[in-house]
């Protein structure tokens, strides 16, 4: 994973039209160029995202978590499981 700071960091406006440098505050975060509330992708690179991840999920079905995946529970020694009150 690339080592990314702050001050390098973008997100989409869609005001902009562009990935720019953004303020971020509690709950959103806002372009600094007009003000408006910017988003991680545009809507184009979030399908494409979207779809590559689809993709990868297909492929990787199977190797963990698929219906040969199996989990032991532990007991413990006066035979209870972890129930919870």
């Amino acid at each position: 994973m690339d080592n990314i700071d702050f001050y390098s960091d973008k997100k989409w406006c869609a005001r902009c039209a562009d990935y720019v440098p953004y303020l971020m505050s509690v709950e959103h975060s806002y372009c600094i160029e007009c003000g408006a509330e910017v988003r991680l992708f545009s809507k184009d690179d979030w399908r494409e995202f979207s779809a590559d991840l689809a993709e990868r999920k297909a492929k990787g079905a199977g190797k963990r978590g698929g219906k040969d995946f199996v989990v032991k529970s532990k007991k413990r020694p006066d035979g209870h499981g972890r129930e919870s009150a």
